[in-house]
C-alpha cells in the first residue's frame, strides 16, 4: 500500500496536563495503522511521558522522536531533537522553564538550540532566532484561518514552512474530552468556556493522505516533514548505568577505597579475619569492581552513616561487603547466605539496596543528601498524578454546573456502588452506565457526567514529590531528565518512581518497590531506566510515614 509521505511532528499525548487527550499507546498504534514509519510527542513543556511513548513507539514499528512544546503566556514553539546533546539541552531547557522565575523564552531557546530543531509560527520568535542562524528553523504551518498570513510571513523571511496539525486527540471523538479537561483545569463551566482555551475540532491525528490535501499549495510543508523526521535521533538505548560518582573519585579509586573501607569494617566485625571471610569479601569485591558498583556502595555507605538507626534488609543482606559497611547487621557466613541472590557477573540489573530508618529522620537524611550533592547532581522523584474516578466525577459534575450539595451526595453514592454491581462477566461501559442509571434512577445530565467522567478519568494532571525518591548523577541532572521544583523547595524530576501509572509499560525497565512501613521509613538505592541513552542510580525511597503527604508542583 502506498503511503503519502508524511510525518506528525506535534502530538500532544494525555501526558499535556489538561490539553492532550489519547494515551500514547492508542496514538503510537493509530499511526502505525496509517502506514506512518515515525512520529513526534511533543508534549506541553515536559517530557513527562517520554520513557513509554519510546517503548510504545518501538513496538509498533516506528521511529519514536522525542520534543516538547514550549509554551510561555506570550510565546510558544515545538522543539524536536536532533541528537544526544539536543536532547540534553532540551532538559535543560524545560527545567529552566520550570525552575527560573525570571525565564526569557526567547533568549534562553538560543541559548539551549544547539542539536535541536525549532518548529513555530510565532513571529516574533523566529525574528529574534533568525539574526543567530537560520539552520534548524521553521515556520510551523497548521490548517486554519492564519494559515495563509504564516504561509506568506514564512516566504517573506525565506524560512522553510512545515505541516502540522497540532494534534491533540487521536480522532474527532476526542474534542469533547478536550473541551471537559480545559473547563476543569480553568475551573469553569463548559458553556462559560472561551473558545481561545480549547484547540480546534480538527486537531486530530489524521492520516496522511489527509493531512497532504490539507496543502495543495505548498507540498514543500508536507515533504519536510518526512525531512525533519529523518534528521532527528530516534535510536534510543538504555545500556549504560550512571551512578553517583563518590567524592568525584576514579573508578580505580572508588574501588580502592571500598576495599579499605570494607576491611576495616570486618576487622570491628569479626577482630579475626579469617580465610573463608577473607575469600568471601574478595570474591564480591570482585563482582562489584567488574561491575563498576563501588561508588554505589560508597554512596549507600556515606547516608547510612549519617543515620546509624539502620537496617538493610532484603538480599542486600546476603552481602559480607554490605555487613562490613554497616549497611546490614545480618552476618551472610553465620546464616549462610549466598552472594549471587544479590549480585552475580550474570545478573545485567544493578543491585537493589533497601533500607530501613526511623520516619523522623527523613528530613534530615534529605537535607544532607542535597548538601553533600547539590541540586545539580540531585533530585527528588516525582509521582505523576491523574484524575482518579472520584476526582473525575466531582470535576465534571461542576463543569456541568452541578450544585455542590448534590455533587457530593452523587458521588458519594455512585463511588460506593460502582464496583458491587454484580455482572457475571466484565460489563462494557454501557452496560456499567446502564445498571447505575437504574439502581439510582439517574436523571439528566447525571447518566451523561457519569459517561464523561469515564473519559476524563486517569488523565495526568500535576506532579507531587515523592515522599522519599532521591536521584543522584554524577554530573549534571538536567542534562537527564527535566527538573521542576516541589511546594516545599524541592528539585523534583518529571519522571516518577513507578511510571506505569497503572499501565504495563516499562515495567520491566524501571527496577523498585513501593515503599511501606509505618514507624520506619526505606532508603532504597535503586536504579531504573532514565534519560535518552544511561540509566541514573535512584538514591530513594527516603522515609514515609503512616500517611504520606504530596507536595503540589507551584
Amino acid at each position: 500500500m502506498m503511503t503519502t509521505p508524511f510525518v506528525h511532528l506535534h502530538v500532544h499525548s494525555d501526558y499535556s496536563p489538561m490539553h492532550g487527550v489519547s494515551p500514547l499507546e492508542e496514538l503510537c498504534t493509530l499511526a502505525q495503522r496509517h502506514g506512518s514509519r515515525a512520529m513526534a510527542v511533543t508534549d506541553t513543556n515536559g517530557l513527562y511521558g517520554a520513557i513509554r511513548f519510546i517503548e510504545h513507539a518501538t513496538r509498533q514499528g516506528l521511529r519514536p522522536i522525542l520534543g516538547a512544546e514550549l509554551t510561555t503566556s506570550n510565546h510558544r514553539t515545538i522543539l524536536l531533537v536532533k541528537s544526544p546533546d539536543g536532547y540534553a539541552n532540551l532538559c535543560r531547557l524545560l527545567s529552566e522553564r520550570h525552575c527560573n522565575p525570571s525565564f526569557n523564552f526567547l533568549t534562553s531557546v538560543s541559548r539551549y538550540r544547539r542539536g535541536l530543531i525549532i518548529l513555530t509560527d510565532d513571529e516574533a520568535a523566529l525574528m529574534n532566532w533568525v539574526e543567530d542562524s537560520r539552520h534548524d528553523l521553521y515556520v510551523e504551518l497548521t490548517p486554519g484561518p492564519a494559515m495563509h498570513e504564516t504561509l506568506l510571513f514564512s516566504r517573506r523571511i525565506h524560512l522553510p514552512p512545515v505541516a502540522t496539525n497540532r494534534v491533540h486527540f487521536s480522532d474527532p471523538d476526542g474534542f469533547s474530552t478536550h473541551r471537559l479537561l480545559r473547563a476543569i483545569a480553568l475551573n469553569t463551566t463548559l458553556s462559560r468556556l472561551p473558545e481561545e482555551a480549547c484547540c480546534t475540532p480538527r486537531q486530530w491525528l489524521m492520516p496522511p493522505a489527509l493531512m497532504a490535501s490539507q496543502f495543495p499549495h505548498v507540498p514543500e510543508a508536507v515533504a519536510n516533514t518526512v525531512r525533519i523526521a529523518e534528521a532527528c535521533h530516534s535510536d534510543w538505548r538504555f545500556g549504560d548505568t550512571i551512578f553517583p560518582a563518590f567524592r568525584r573519585l576514579t573508578d580505580d579509586d572508588a574501588f580502592i577505597t571500598l576495599q579499605e573501607k570494607t576491611y576495616a569494617g570486618a576487622r570491628q566485625r569479626y577482630q579475626v579475619i579469617s580465610q573463608a571471610i577473607r575469600d568471601r569479601i574478595e570474591k564480591e569485591l570482585t563482582t562489584i569492581r567488574a561491575k563498576r558498583f563501588a561508588h554505589y556502595f560508597l554512596v549507600v555507605e556515606e547516608i547510612v552513616r549519617r543515620a546509624p538507626r539502620t537496617c538493610g534488609r532484603g538480599s542486600v543482606a546476603a552481602s559480607i561487603v554490605s555487613y562490613c559497611l554497616k549497611i546490614t547487621h545480618v552476618d551472610p557466613i553465620k546464616h549462610n547466605l549466598f552472594f549471587e541472590r544479590f549480585l552475580n557477573p550474570g545478573r545485567k540489573d544493578p543491585p537493589d539496596i533497601d533500607i530501613d530508618f526511623p520516619w523522623d529522620e527523613r528530613d534530615q537524611v534529605l537535607k544532607d543528601v542535597f548538601e553533600q550533592y547539590g541540586e545539580r547532581q540531585a533530585a527528588m522523584v516525582a509521582n505523576q498524578n491523574s484524575l482518579g474516578f472520584r476526582a473525575a466525577l466531582r470535576e465534571t459534575a461542576k463543569v456541568y454546573g452541578m450544585p455542590a450539595e448534590e455533587i457530593g451526595t452523587m458521588s458519594s453514592r455512585i463511588v460506593r456502588q460502582k464496583d458491587v454491581l454484580n455482572f457475571p462477566a466484565p460489563p462494557t461501559i454501557e452496560q456499567w452506565l446502564c445498571r447505575l442509571s437504574q439502581i439510582f434512577n439517574l436523571k439528566a445530565p447525571w447518566p451523561e457526567i457519569l459517561a464523561r467522567t469515564l473519559k476524563a478519568q486517569n488523565h495526568f494532571r500535576h506532579l507531587s514529590m515523592h515522599c522519599g525518591g532521591v536521584v543522584i548523577v554524577p554530573d549534571e541532572i538536567r542534562r537527564y531528565v527535566p527538573v521542576e521544583y516541589t511546594a516545599k523547595g524541592l528539585p523534583v524530576i518529571q519522571w516518577e518512581k513507578r511510571p506505569d501509572r497503572g499501565r504495563r509499560a516499562c515495567q520491566n525497565r524501571y527496577l523498585g518497590q513501593p515503599v511501606s512501613g509505618c514507624h520506619s521509613g526505606r532508603l532504597s538505592g535503586h536504579c531504573r531506566t532514565y534519560g535518552p541513552t544511561n540509566r541514573l542510580c535512584d538514591m530513594g525511597s527516603i522515609g514515609r510515614c503512616r500517611h504520606p503527604r504530596s507536595h503540589p508542583i507551584r
